[in-house]
């Protein structure tokens, strides 16, 4: 697959995940943060397995070992996305998550010991300074619904450098499906431990479902790693950069969600930040500017 047309995949993927905060909403009027989730992720399982039978055969240790991870990271995103869309909008949920740009070279940092270029420093800061417009309220305090969205960014970004990782060495469609499959398992277990499972009971509750199972979760999660193959974590988390556009459209137009002129100040820093840590990052790889000149000369 060509680098353009698995980013192409990714852009859809990004539409379908904007519109998963406006059903979220949806689905939690009837149903609990975790018996949504096992939900949503249980139908995707299963359409998928159905779909791709024959190539969940032959799985080895490594690829199930991946998939529990992934899994286990999926139910961390959204656990914070969905009891953080309790006491926030959708709107700001979607324009936090999206600290995950911000936030994979800071923790590729961490983990794989990757430098961090001076431009994603800046785009940093921009982006750090927009949440504080975005989401402090006149008693300069977040609301718990914004905080555990910056924590579903920071789960985002790790599942998108593990995921780079695993499919270095692991067939990426098994490990799309592995990890619906796996992120459901850990959701059910949690629901009984803290709630009671039921289905939908109401037209709104099917409809979120069926929309969060088939296009955000089924195709969504099962499209990422294939695409991610494909281009590089830093441009996947360029692109995952229009998802809070996407859900301000959303909850806009099916919600009539508006930012005050502060919010809007700080969405579109938190946008510049996340642009400025992409694109101008590129620039000033590992090894910095020495590192860029030496390409320039071996590509001429």
């Amino acid at each position: 697959m060509k680098p353009h047309k698995a980013e192409l995949m990714l852009l859809i993927v990004t539409l379908f995940w904007g519109s998963s905060y406006i059903f979220m909403k949806m689905g939690l009027g009837t149903l609990g943060e975790f018996n949504l989730i096992a939900l949503r992720f249980g139908l995707a399982f299963i359409l998928a397995s159905l779909l791709f039978r024959k190539r969940l055969r032959g799985l080895n240790a490594a690829t199930l070992k991946y998939g529990a991870l992934l899994g286990f990271l999926l139910l961390g995103v959204f656990t914070c996305i969905t009891f953080g869309l309790k006491t926030t909008s959708t709107s700001n949920a979607g324009f936090l998550v999206a600290l995950t740009v911000v936030f994979v070279p800071l923790l590729d940092r961490l983990v794989f010991k990757k430098r961090i270029a001076p431009p994603q420093v800046f785009g940093a800061l921009l982006a750090i300074t927009g949440i504080g417009l975005l989401t402090l309220n006149a008693s300069l305090t977040f609301a718990p619904g914004d905080l555990l969205c910056v924590l579903s960014a920071v789960f985002y970004a790790l599942q998108i450098l593990f995921t780079a990782k695993a499919v270095k060495t692991c067939d990426s469609l098994q490990l799309g499906i592995l990890q619906l499959g796996f992120a459901a398992g850990f959701a059910l277990v949690l629901s009984f431990f803290f709630e009671t499972p039921v289905l939908p009971s109401t037209l709104p509750g099917w409809i979120a479902i069926l929309a969060l199972g088939i296009l955000c979760s089924g195709c969504g999660f099962i499209l990422q790693p294939i695409a991610q193959k494909y281009t590089t974590p830093t441009r996947t988390g360029l692109i995952f950069a229009l998802e809070p556009v996407f859900a301000a459209f959303f909850g806009y137009w099916f919600a009539g969600e508006q930012l005050s002129q502060q919010g809007y100040a700080g969405a579109a820093l938190v946008l510049l930040g996340i642009v400025a840590s992409e694109l101008l990052g590129k620039a000033y790889p590992a090894g910095g500017p020495s590192r860029v000149l030496k390409k320039r000369r071996a590509d001429l």
